[in-house]
């Protein structure tokens, strides 16, 4: 009788445990809005507004926030961002946002805190009026 009773509270306490991780990946995913920018400008490594402006105004780095997002990325050592209103993360998945460099998009993904970085599950392009 003993070992049923042991057996039975693992049996429950695996059972909780597996429930509440599995409901805590799909409470975790959230959506951002934002521009897919590079991690120099978004950051102010040479910037002083956050933006593209200073890049773009020196004239090397292309003639829009897409083209200047890909030159930090490819020539100044940058990493694509998600860049919001009020914070920057950064992106696990490279290879998808720079396919929407510049751009305003919808994330969807899941962040994880202690390295600011978001899990992509889908980068949706939102259409400019």
């Amino acid at each position: 009788m003993n070992i049923s009773r042991k057996f039975i509270f693992f049996a429950i306490l695996f059972y909780c445990v597996a429930l509440q991780s599995s409901s805590t990946r799909a409470d975790g995913e959230k959506t951002y809005i934002g521009e897919i920018a590079d991690s120099q400008c978004a950051l102010n490594v040479h910037s002083l507004d956050h933006s593209h402006k200073v890049m773009i105004k020196m004239g090397n780095a292309g003639k829009t926030p897409a083209d200047c997002s890909r030159y930090c990325v490819q020539q100044r050592g940058g990493k694509f961002v998600l860049q919001t209103k009020t914070d920057v993360y950064k992106l696990d998945n490279q290879a998808v946002a720079e396919k929407n460099a510049g751009q305003k998009v919808k994330v969807t993904g899941t962040l994880d805190p202690k390295t600011n970085t978001i899990a992509l599950r889908s980068i949706e392009p939102i259409p400019t009026k």
